[in-house]
């Protein structure tokens, strides 16, 4: 009996130890399928978040013609580039209202509206907010320039600025310079918001735009 007893013993424990290894390897192979499901839903939402379909990947180059657009700024007012043609034109991109980079680019530009003025340079500021937006953001933060809505995105992809960003579709941070005669001088596909204003003026001043071409603008 004594050795039925420990042969029944030595079985048991072989068959717990038996069942503990698959219970083990179950409970692995149920982890890794949870992972494999869980990394298959973050990149799906990574696709749906960073994925540029149906947007504009070709941007106009410099000197080319800059394309055409009409949009209304934070008081209802419509822009055309056209009513611009004797002015140099700023025409910056950004992606949000009342975001800390956005905030900071556009009062770079406010403060230092007057060297922009005496350059007959405009400043128009286009983001895929709504009027609304546009008038509380410009409000809050006394901005002395339009910013207009593009609000159904046509003009950022136009200029191939459209893009997804945290789920929203935006437009990317970047600024065109347009010469009096409407033609693409100047592409910055990368802007620090805080320098972004003084850079633009050295390279206004760069390519010609002072005093006397506003004189030359009015006596036109």
């Amino acid at each position: 009996m004594d050795e039925a007893y420990y042969n029944d013993r030595i079985v048991t424990k072989t068959c717990d130890s038996y069942f503990r290894i698959e219970n083990r390897n179950m409970e692995l192979l149920t982890m890794k399928r949870a992972l494999i499901v869980t990394l298959a839903a973050l990149a799906g939402v990574l696709a749906i978040t960073l994925a540029p379909s149906g947007f504009a990947t070709d941007q106009p180059s410099v000197g080319s013609q800059a394309p055409e657009f009409e949009l209304a700024d934070q008081t209802g007012q419509l822009h055309s580039l056209e009513d611009y043609r004797k002015q140099w034109v700023v025409l910056y991109f950004y992606p949000k209202d009342e975001t800390p980079g956005c905030t900071t680019e556009a009062c770079e530009f406010r403060d230092n509206i007057f060297a922009f003025r005496d350059m007959n340079a405009q400043i128009l500021g286009v983001s895929l907010d709504d009027v609304d937006s546009h008038k509380d953001f410009a409000e809050k933060h006394a901005l002395p320039f339009p910013l207009l809505a593009d609000t159904d995105g046509r003009t950022s992809n136009a200029y191939g600025v459209k893009t997804r960003m945290f789920g929203m579709t935006v437009a990317k941070r970047q600024t065109f310079i347009i010469a009096p005669d409407g033609s693409i001088v100047k592409h910055y596909e990368t802007v620090k918001p805080a320098d972004h204003s003084v850079e633009v003026i050295a390279d206004l001043k760069a390519l010609g735009a002072n005093l006397k071409t506003l004189g030359a603008a009015t006596e036109d």
